[in-house]
């Protein structure tokens, strides 16, 4: 019998793209979905070592027309496409409905049109919002801040509904702040360690938002790529959502100075006012995630950036 198929939807992106090499390292078939706004043909190189178990399909969520194709014949689906900048939402709401509402409902309903066996989606650590109570835990109520945040909540009840009255097997997880190699630092809306690395390297000043003591659950991507095979394995988790982090929290001051540390001399920085949408401080409670998925964080933070700094070293 041949490996069932699965759909990873946003593959070409950050995220998506560390997932399809590692189901196609683990022997499976994976068909890609991207409309490549975001993704990149550059995060999909390893292809050509699987051009037999590879199909991308140029195409975007939000038309019903390319999701029905995507999910023809496919056991498995992995949500990663998304619009997931913050600011960007802020600054285009309209567009983070249509991505992140309107594809993932999109998604749920071809995929339960077609049989899929199991929907495993990213949702976000932005819908806990700026709750003071830490570590965030699954059972606080959402409180989101941003377009971006309110967009993610949705999905996850469209996720909820769609198992409780179609039957569909859905999983949710909440992302805490990813980061790793082929992360963009070239957007405007790009992440805060891609970011830094890259400025660190040519010299230029570091350009922080606020003071510099909010703190994230930095989430290395190894760790959130494992969190996703294990959610598509489990049993007696349909419906449910967990948080994918790292289980401790670093402030951006401390991150410059881990890459002080690293690149062997001070750094100059800008602060500037706090963006619009962000958070203080967030930090996961992993204990549901290693209760019910056996999720444990294989790659602490410093281990995380050490590698990310390499790979951005490499491509310079």
């Amino acid at each position: 019998m041949r490996d069932p198929l699965c759909l990873v939807t946003g593959g070409a992106g950050f995220i998506g793209s560390h997932l399809v090499e590692r189901l196609l390292r683990e022997g499976a078939r994976v068909r890609v979905l991207d409309n490549f706004s975001t993704g990149s043909r550059a995060n999909l190189s390893f292809a050509k070592d699987f051009r037999r178990r590879l199909e991308v399909i140029d195409g975007d969520i939000s038309r019903m027309a390319a999701v029905e194709r995507a999910v023809r014949g496919v056991r498995y689906v992995y949500h990663q496409a998304a619009m997931r900048s913050v600011p960007r939402s802020v600054k285009d709401p309209l567009g983070a409905n249509a991505n992140n509402v309107t594809g993932t409902l999109n998604l749920l309903e071809a995929a339960r049109r077609a049989r899929v066996a199991r929907v495993v989606y990213a949702s976000s650590s932005s819908v806990y919002g700026d709750q003071p109570a830490l570590p965030k835990r699954e059972d606080q109520p959402p409180a989101p801040v941003s377009p971006y945040a309110a967009s993610k909540t949705a999905g996850e009840l469209y996720g909820t509904i769609w198992g409780r009255l179609y039957g569909l097997e859905t999983v949710g997880l909440r992302y805490f702040n990813v980061f790793g190699p082929r992360q963009d630092p070239k957007s405007e809306y790009a992440a805060v360690i891609p970011r830094f690395i890259t400025w660190g390297l040519r010299g230029k000043p570091l350009v922080v938002h606020g003071d510099g003591l909010q703190s994230r659950d930095f989430t290395y991507i190894d760790n959130v790529v494992e969190a996703n095979l294990l959610a598509c394995r489990a049993s007696e988790v349909t419906g449910e959502v967990f948080n994918v982090g790292g289980g401790t929290r670093t402030s951006l001051l401390e991150i410059i100075a881990l890459l002080e540390g690293a690149l062997g001399r001070a750094l100059t920085r800008r602060h500037t006012p706090v963006r619009a949408g962000d958070v203080r401080h967030t930090l996961a409670d992993i204990s549901k995630a290693r209760r019910q998925l056996g999720y444990e964080p294989k790659v602490d933070f410093e281990d995380g950036l050490r590698r990310t700094i390499e790979y951005f070293r490499a491509q310079r």
